[in-house]
């Protein structure tokens, strides 16, 4: 048959032109993408991680190769059965009839039509299968709960592992079917099997039955769906207050899918019968009745229950739902009874001097130094040589002494900090070959500084710096949990980019380790660049061609990349949310990273869920949507994994922390021998590990309101608390974002005064819309007590300040304001407040916040502790160190154990009168019965409160002070 005028034809010259661009277009793309495999399966081998590659990789290419023949056999299977069913005379519905020149260019080209069509839908959808490889592995390894829903009585397991997998199965039978229909549809258009002309238009038989299987089957898998929508209830959120099946979903919309389901296989009942029959009006009149149901049953019903019947009584309605949603969140979210301890604690004390100083595992450990705050004093005073560098905010570990006792630190590992690069050092020899590596680790006790900040500034008030590093590592003067083996280190937060390292035996050093030292790496980090593929590779990947010609690189030359800890920990762990955290540690003579991993679900029947980046953002990790792993919601989050990244060689290493964890159970089947059990963990990992920040955030956060018991309580709201934002100025204020929590080392809150303190990780709550403090909660980091939760609840009519009422009384305070101002000096230096601390003492509340200041204006500058600010039932101490500003609230000696600062003393009203000497002349003597009279009121304001008083004390002591000099001026010599 001739082609219809106008058909549309390819030259030679233009088929071979395409052919052409095809081929440059996919060596463009699949060249790209062969590189990036090749890169990264390097990089998995160099780890030791290269099972999980491999096994993510298969599972890949399975579901694609799945995804593909599904949709597409089904594409094609509709396609054979449309055209094998065709009509044999098709009549033109005119000379233009467009259809007829399109029917002939397929004719034409059939078997094109007939394999390309599938071919390139099954392409589509295989592409997109392969990206839920997560969902068929946590299918095809599920473990046991041994936890059964409370409406169904399934196992957990259920839910977390095989329903998704149902529903994601689900969704591509719709999608198969809804395509292979479009399909059917066009082609019996096409060939004349459905015909729009005439009244009404015509179907042949043909066309009817076979869309009238794939519409009966549509409407069966939506049957399917209907029976699958009954346990995804028990995920509701149709109450804002709490998630999970509610009174409306239980009585209304539960047996509303029922109905609808069997609605649903009368309806596909109906399809099949049309294709007997010779007209759609049977069908027809299903598929409005299973609309109509929808509309009435599925949403109308719900509604007017909800509005007419729970509404009024949503209290007693809602009370088996809210019963059962407290019970899934506390064991979904790791807050039972067996890990959280609730303690009444009154928060009100009038503490005597001896019984503070009781108190030896809190008072002498009291931290003053604020790591968010000390950034650029190490910087400054550490860094030793621009292109090193410390993060922005430091970390705080702790280690035991030479005579074994515990001490917290606050720690900075001097990184290579690649943005510190300048002039020639930029680069590519230096940058890459030259620039490699960082040097050692500096620590600072928590609690210590070098001596006090005197009025005229100085040097005081800054950390009793110890630099482990090259030239002492290994020192007998350092305690033995501080020794380092090697203090090099090439894998860190700062490091960007990639370093070339290694050389020939006998080759003199190029890499640069002090201004008299080279060095050349002798570890087992990176990748081999032995041979012409890989440098072929790594030239390609970062367009690098000095990687091939530079003769520095040679057979024993090594690639390191993927050089922070986070990114090495999730690349081989992609089933973990990592802690934005991580810290170094030194551990068994190594610096090594640690690094927290959680496992987590998306669906835990009953449990709330909470979107993570809200609930960890404070005024330390900022707002939502800063780390973009974080934007999702859970409703399961445990701490299962412990990672740790060999801060020189690169190792990374993952212990089952949790292995009680059913998720991490489940991983550890998909990716055999990659987690070691948590016995593998050594004791010195085990002093370094901490209760981790995001995981205790998430779990503040849900207390504020779990830790009611009672349904009615709980609806109500009347018992909630939340977490208070950040009170200093470097926080935001009042209405900033919420107080990050503090790691701590004291007593253990509510048990004994005395013993050995606890590295714990704390916060304050308070009451919802009022900052009266509600509990005080507090972890456990210690290896015999690790992840209890103590929560110290007050009395509910307490009136003890929460932290914004606590500054604002620091602020008010006349003493302070006052000295606040001088210490401003007019501008030329910056006053910036420390974290604000809380702890149990005695029975009440202490309250502790360093005050440093800063030269403004100044890029060298850096803060140094200048103040302590102390508050304890209302009265407000305000010195130089920690002692001097306990002993004005307490009175002497209740700091007695408290670590001495070289220059300061505690104050001691019977001696702070200057001494006058046996001539002095009447005025003099009154000046200085003037100064004590002065002392004596002032100590008298402070131990009672009265703010007033103490300044008008502080104002009769400074013109006493200027009276005794002038009366000393004037006093005869001799």
């Amino acid at each position: 048959m001739r082609p219809p005028v106008g058909a549309p034809t390819l030259t030679r010259r233009t088929r071979i032109l395409l052919a052409v661009a095809g081929v440059l277009v996919l060596l463009l793309l699949g060249g790209s993408r062969l590189i990036n495999f090749y890169i990264d399966w390097l990089w998995f081998g160099e780890v030791g991680f290269r099972g999980v590659f491999t096994t993510i990789l298969f599972t890949r290419i399975v579901q694609f190769l799945a995804g593909g023949l599904l949709i597409g056999g089904l594409v094609a299977l509709a396609l054979w059965i449309a055209y094998r069913s065709r009509p044999v005379f098709v009549p033109l519905s005119g000379p233009e009839d467009p259809i007829a020149r399109y029917r002939t260019v397929i004719i034409q080209r059939l078997r094109l039509f007939a394999i390309g069509i599938p071919v390139a839908i099954g392409l589509i959808a295989g592409l997109a299968a392969q990206g839920d490889w997560q969902i068929v592995q946590q299918f095809l390894n599920s473990t046991p709960f041994g936890i059964a829903d409370p409406e169904f009585g399934l196992d957990v397991s259920f839910y977390a592992f095989q329903l998704p997998f149902y529903r994601l199965l689900l969704n591509w039978l719709f999608v198969g079917v809804a395509i292979s229909f479009v399909v059917a549809l066009v082609t019996h258009y096409i060939f004349g099997g459905i015909r729009l002309t005439g009244r009404g238009g015509q179907v042949s038989g043909a066309a009817r039955a076979q869309l009238a299987v794939l519409a009966g089957v549509f409407v069966l898998l939506k049957a399917v769906a209907y029976w699958l929508d009954r346990y995804e209830l028990l995920f509701s959120d149709r109450n804002p207050l709490f998630n999970g099946a509610t009174y409306t979903d239980l009585n209304a919309v539960m047996p509303a899918k029922l109905i609808l389901l069997f609605i649903s296989l009368i309806c596909a009942a109906a399809f099949f019968v049309a294709v007997f029959r010779n007209n759609l009006q049977l069908p027809a009149i299903a598929t409005v009745l299973l609309v109509l149901s929808s509309v009435l049953v599925g949403a109308a019903w719900p509604a007017i229950l909800q509005q007419f019947v729970v509404a009024p009584n949503a209290q007693a309605r809602e009370a088996v739902s809210i019963e059962r949603n407290i019970a899934a969140t506390r064991d979904a979210y790791g807050l039972t009874d067996a890990t959280v301890t609730e303690v009444p604690y009154s928060g009100e004390s009038e503490a005597t001097p001896a019984e503070v100083r009781a108190e030896t595992a809190t008072i002498p450990n009291i931290r003053i130094l604020d790591p968010a705050q000390l950034t650029d004093t190490f910087t400054q005073l550490q860094q030793r040589r621009t292109f090193y560098g410390f993060p922005s905010t430091l970390d705080i570990d702790r280690y035991r002494g030479t005579d074994g006792t515990m001490q917290d630190y606050i720690v900075g590992l001097r990184e290579l900090n690649t943005a510190g690069l300048a002039g020639n050092q930029t680069d590519w020899i230096n940058q890459q070959l030259v620039y490699t590596h960082g040097n050692g680790i500096v620590v600072a006790p928590a609690n210590q500084v070098n001596a006090a900040l005197d009025d005229a500034g100085g040097e005081g008030g800054l950390p009793r710096f110890t630099s482990i590093d090259t030239n002492n590592s290994m020192s007998e003067a350092l305690p033995p949990s501080l020794r380092v083996e090697q203090p090099r280190t090439y894998y860190g937060e700062l490091i960007r980019g990639y370093s070339i390292v290694g050389a020939p035996e006998g080759a003199p050093p190029v890499e640069y380790d002090s201004d008299t030292q080279q060095f050349t790496y002798d570890g087992k980090g990176g990748v081999p660049l032995d041979n012409i593929v890989n440098r072929l590779a790594f030239a390609a990947y970062y367009g690098e061609r000095n990687i091939l010609f530079n003769n520095s690189i040679n057979e024993n030359s090594k690639i390191m990349y993927v050089r922070d800890p986070a990114d090495r920990v999730e690349l081989v762990a992609p089933w973990l949310t990592v802690d934005g955290d991580p810290y170094p540690s030194v551990v068994d003579g190594r610096i090594t990273w640690i690094v927290d991993g959680y496992t987590s679900l998306d669906n835990y029947p009953y449990a709330e869920r909470t979107q993570l980046g809200e609930a960890t953002a404070d005024t330390l990790a900022g707002g939502p949507g800063v780390r973009p792993e974080l934007n999702r919601e859970v409703s399961y989050l445990r701490n299962s994994v412990k990672a740790t990244v060999d801060a020189y060689d690169g190792t990374v290493t993952l212990y089952a922390f949790d292995e009680t964890d059913p998720v991490l159970q489940t991983w550890m089947k998909t990716f055999p021998d990659t987690v070691q059990p948590a016995s593998a963990i050594s004791p010195s990992l085990r002093e370094h590990v901490r209760y981790p920040e995001d995981l205790f955030k998430v779990q503040r956060d849900l207390l504020t309101s779990y830790h009611v018991d009672n349904p009615g309580e709980f609806f109500s709201n009347v018992s909630f608390w939340e977490v208070p934002s950040d009170p200093t100025p470097a926080g935001g204020g009042a209405g900033g974002l919420a107080q990050p929590p503090y790691y701590l080392l004291a007593g253990q809150p509510g048990g004994q005064a005395s013993g050995d303190p606890s590295f714990q990780l704390t916060s304050a709550l308070v009451f919802q819309n009022r900052d009266i403090l509600s509990a005080y909660m507090s972890a456990s980091s210690d290896p015999e007590t690790y992840g209890q939760i103590t929560l110290l609840q007050l009395p509910p009519d307490t009136q003890e300040l929460g932290p914004q009422q606590v500054q604002s009384r620091f602020v008010g305070t006349p003493v302070v304001s006052q000295e606040l101002g001088l210490l401003a000096r007019n501008g030329q230096s910056s006053v910036i407040n420390g974290n604000l601390l809380t702890l149990p003492v005695a029975g009440g509340l202490l309250y502790v916040e360093p005050v440093y200041i800063q030269r403004a204006n100044e890029d060298s500058s850096y803060p140094q502790l200048a103040r302590v600010l102390v508050s304890y039932n209302g009265r407000v101490g305000f010195a130089p160190d920690l002692a001097s500003a306990l002993d004005q609230v307490f009175g002497a000696g209740a700091a007695a154990d408290v670590p001495t600062t070289p220059g300061t003393a505690a104050p001691d009203p019977g001696t702070a009168v200057p001494n006058t000497g046996a001539g002095a002349t009447p005025e003099l003597a009154a000046a200085a019965a003037g100064i004590q009279t002065a002392i004596d009121n002032l100590k008298a304001a402070q131990q009672s409160g009265d703010f007033a008083a103490q300044g008008t004390a502080l104002a009769a002591l400074d013109a006493a002070v200027q009276q005794f000099q002038a009366a000393q001026a004037a006093q005869p010599a001799g």
